[in-house]
């Protein structure tokens, strides 16, 4: 693993309020189908873009059928959901057999450029962190979340962070939709 470590490139930085770092990985569709993706591929979107440490694990495939099952919802609000893991394609595939049809794209980040870049790699153990990112249909990032390996995200809590970034204002400490804002941000 020291030597992957050294050979990493200089990570591109995901800031919130800057650029997305761009991806280009391949990706597992609906029907277990081979695919690839970018950033660019979400121009004009909203992305909810999540990574996990590994396929086959505990508290993962809580958070990747709990996305699914609430897939109509980030739809309706005009956004995507992008998950994945350094796991390959082939990993992917074989564990939704377990896990079923997902109702968004699995990507692996086998070169782990992606996590580095996102800031989620792990490089001694070469597996994510829990992380969550929103990125606006420009393609600014919006608002990551970093989580320990050992605990889930919540996908009530990134549905209301995606609708409190969309209004374009300014909203007090659990607001939620309906909620009086503080004005222009």
């Amino acid at each position: 693993m020291d030597e992957f470590i050294e050979n990493m490139h200089a990570p591109q930085m995901a800031h919130v309020s800057k650029p997305a770092p761009k991806f280009d990985v391949e990706t597992v569709v609906k029907g277990g189908e081979f695919s690839r993706t970018t950033l660019e591929d979400y121009k004009g979107t909203w992305l909810v873009l999540f990574f996990y440490p590994l396929d086959f694990t505990f508290v993962c495939p809580t958070e990747i059928t709990g996305f699914s099952k609430r897939y109509n919802e980030f739809k309706a609000l005009g956004a995507e959901v992008l998950g994945g893991s350094t796991d390959s394609v082939h990993s992917h595939k074989t564990w939704l057999k377990e896990l079923g049809d997902l109702n968004f794209p699995l990507f692996s980040d086998i070169t782990r450029d992606m996590s580095w870049d996102y800031g989620v790699l792990l490089p001694e153990q070469g597996i994510a962190l829990r992380g969550t990112f929103i990125i606006d249909p420009e393609g600014i990032l919006r608002y990551a979340l970093y989580h320990d390996l050992g605990v889930g995200r919540s996908v009530d809590e990134t549905l209301r962070v995606l609708k409190a970034l969309q209004t374009g204002e300014l909203c007090p400490v659990g607001w939620t939709e309906g909620d009086k804002t503080l004005g222009k941000a």
